[in-house]
């Protein structure tokens, strides 16, 4: 079976070490060298080669989507981070043109500086191939309903590719009011795989929805993963609660926004009872396999894909074809 992940992640430390250690604390990173830091896997994040492959293989993954594991250029200024942007994606796609048939890419984009992230964005797509871009959460406080991100998402719709939106580290004022004071380094946790990346991410999307972002780029195609973020249990009490404001100025209702032009992937979260409550709310043409490595297990997220209750047509949707629509994957 042709299978597919494509939130995937890697690393370049050559080129994450030229940012400026105290900007990457600010945003709220572990300090480059600290022991925080050091939990990161990251002699996995940096292979593309043997080892990674390898791991591939073992567990039948045709293609891995990679994208940039932060810190990267979204920390830096308007002038500075298209530069070190541009030397990502180079990097990037140096390494897919190496394993074309294994490896292909999601732009990494200088967010501080929105038109420059759109010609980044075209950029990638037309001369590397990319399939997109992952974001990471919030830019400077700011999500994706932002006027500045106009150029940017008109940009994506134009040339028909889709914005998978990561989540990143809260800003330093949610983290010290949502998340400080806990025990044993549990408020860290809470703030980022514990709840609060999800509901970040989730928050962004419905922002986008309630700004009339989406109204506004019917064509724009969002990606979001972790079995949708916690949105399909909340998509029906959404509809109920905003309708008497949203029917004066939005042309659909939030669940329909969402379900028009959004894509799940099951990245990081293998149990049935998240699974079930996406599929009760968005069709499997819709449901796309992740793994999150490697931060998730290949191999875990296999064994979960076999053992999906789902018929053998509507597998092969979520392993592949799925994907293999949305990004236009080479499948020859």
């Amino acid at each position: 079976m042709r299978i597919v992940t494509l939130e995937d992640h890697f690393t370049v430390p050559e080129l994450s070490n030229q940012i400026d250690p105290d900007v990457i604390v600010r945003r709220g990173w572990p300090r480059p060298g600290s022991p925080q830091a050091a939990l990161m896997p990251q002699d996995r994040l940096r292979d593309t080669g043997t080892v990674r492959l390898g791991d591939l293989d073992a567990s039948g993954i045709t293609v891995q989507v990679l994208s940039l594991a932060g810190p990267g250029a979204d920390l830096l200024d308007p002038q500075a981070g298209p530069a070190l942007a541009r030397q990502f994606n180079d990097r990037l796609a140096a390494i897919v043109a190496e394993h074309p048939h294994r490896y292909a890419g999601f732009a990494h984009l200088p967010m501080t500086a929105p038109v420059a992230a759109a010609d980044e964005l075209e950029r990638t797509v037309r001369h590397s191939r990319f399939k997109g871009a992952l974001i990471n959460g919030t830019t400077q406080g700011r999500f994706l309903d932002h006027a500045s991100f106009e150029p940017l998402l008109a940009r994506a719709e134009a040339l028909d590719v889709p914005i998978y939106i990561h989540p990143n580290l809260p800003p330093e004022e949610v983290r010290k009011a949502y998340y400080d004071d806990l025990p044993r380094d549990t408020g860290s946790m809470l703030a980022r795989a514990g709840w609060g990346w999800h509901s970040e991410v989730a928050i962004h999307l419905l922002r986008m929805v309630l700004a009339g972002t989406l109204d506004r780029h019917p064509k724009l195609k969002i990606i979001i993963g972790h079995m949708g973020e916690g949105l399909p249990a909340m998509m029906d009490r959404c509809d109920a609660v905003f309708s008497r404001q949203t029917q004066a100025y939005l042309s659909r209702s939030v669940s329909q926004a969402i379900l028009d032009q959004v894509w799940v992937t099951t990245s990081g979260f293998f149990s049935l009872t998240p699974f079930t409550a996406l599929t009760m709310k968005f069709p499997v043409e819709r449901i796309l396999f992740s793994v999150d490595y490697p931060f998730s297990e290949n191999a875990v997220g296999r064994a979960f894909l076999d053992g999906l209750p789902v018929s053998e047509s509507d597998r092969q949707k979520i392993a592949h074809q799925n994907a293999d629509a949305l990004l236009k994957l080479d499948v020859t």
